[in-house]
């Protein structure tokens, strides 16, 4: 089953004009967006209070965590064995 040609008889694919492409520059638009809504003074706040809690959490896992990291043992504790010495 094949499909009816066009009246000219061309056989090769049918030619778009893309004219509109090179003219796509003329229908920018030239208005602006509306300006941003400017945050309240709770969104500020709040905001804050994240930021802080995010600062005052990392501080702190620094504050617990690098004691644990250090390598060196400190003056008065040494390590012994509790096994009995005659063993």
């Amino acid at each position: 089953m094949s499909l009816p040609r066009p009246a000219g008889g061309g056989s090769g694919p049918e030619a778009v004009p893309f004219a509109f492409v090179a003219e796509a520059d003329a229908f920018r638009s030239n208005v602006a967006p509306p300006p941003r809504r400017r945050a309240s003074a709770g969104e500020l706040l709040g905001r804050a209070m994240v930021g802080m809690a995010v600062v005052g959490g990392i501080v702190g896992a620094l504050l617990l965590g690098v004691p644990a990291l250090d390598t060196e043992q400190a003056p008065g504790r040494t390590q012994t064995s509790e096994a009995a010495p005659g063993r």
